[in-house]
């Protein structure tokens, strides 16, 4: 059974005071936004050690939030402890603790890939995946960015666009050109910005050039105190969570193919003639090959 994604007794609280908090205070009230199961499950060390900060910064973020001490705080959060043993969670819950069994390892990471996929189907996720699909195609042309690690999403996205049509631009040009693409932009098309956290200081600097000169911002990013979020139009989330010591970005490659779909749905009879054109100039290049090809001496 598909495990509902929780989020804690104080996440709009949280959120409301983030922007105010001191830098190390957000990196655990971060922590604390996606995964609250943690504050009750484990002991105030190890989830200072999991969200990358001291034990002390987690008591000044429970008095900074308005409570007496940590334990006051983690009390508010025994009600997220509403996941089966064999869930999701638990298994998160695990990392760490070693696993000398590769298959059994690699069984772990796709279950947990498989339940982060399966999140993406809740009522919130869908209904602002439709809201984007709906402003992209209502745009004159999509700006797509992607930088670092989040490049394959762009660029996926973007690939496939290219396939339906001329619509999309990919902010990635050579010798630091990248923001050359804004030069015409206006507030007729919008940019599709995609970050994760650490954030990419360049992204957020195109984002919000494009943003100066009108252009509607919309995010694919991994968390609602993302610096995307006080930009974006509209923006979808998406978890990071690996059980390695690499962020996944598995479900923001999902996100990249759901707004495809449904971009290409809108225009079902437009879609297939651009995908038959494509067909036709791919098969006159000779770009696929379903054999090994004689070596050429």
């Amino acid at each position: 059974m598909r495990q509902r994604l929780q989020k804690g007794p104080l996440h709009n609280h949280i959120i409301e005071r983030f922007d105010n908090m001191p830098q190390q205070l957000q990196h655990a009230a971060r922590h604390v936004l996606e995964h609250p199961q943690e504050v009750a499950l484990v002991s105030m060390r190890e989830l200072s050690r999991n969200a990358g900060v001291q034990p002390s910064t987690m008591t000044r973020l429970a008095k900074f939030l308005g409570f007496a001490g940590y334990d006051e705080f983690r009390g508010e959060h025994a009600d997220v402890i509403r996941v089966s043993s064999d869930g999701f969670a638990a298994r998160a819950l695990q990392r760490g603790k070693g696993e000398s069994n590769g298959e059994k390892f690699a069984a772990r990471m796709l279950e947990s890939l498989s339940a982060q996929v399966a999140r993406l189907c809740e009522s919130d996720t869908l209904q602002r995946l439709a809201k984007i699909a709906d402003r992209l195609g209502q745009a004159r042309k999509i700006y797509v960015l992607g930088l670092r690690s989040c490049h394959s999403v762009a660029w996926n996205f973007h690939y496939v666009m290219t396939l339906l049509g001329e619509k999309t631009v990919h902010l990635d040009g050579p010798a630091g050109t990248s923001g050359d693409a804004l030069i015409r932009a206006g507030d007729e098309d919008v940019l599709l910005a995609i970050s994760v956290n650490p954030y990419s200081l360049y992204t957020l600097e195109l984002a919000e050039a494009a943003r100066e000169k009108g252009v509607h911002i919309l995010a694919i990013t991994d968390s609602e105190v993302s610096p995307l979020v006080t930009i974006a139009e509209h923006a979808v989330f998406f978890s990071t969570d690996s059980q390695t010591f690499f962020h996944t970005l598995t479900p923001a490659l999902a996100v990249s193919e759901v707004l495809c779909g449904l971009l290409a749905n809108q225009n079902r009879t437009t879609a297939l003639k651009e995908l038959r054109r494509a067909d036709r100039h791919l098969s006159a290049m000779n770009t696929y090959s379903t054999s090994i090809p004689k070596r050429r001496i």
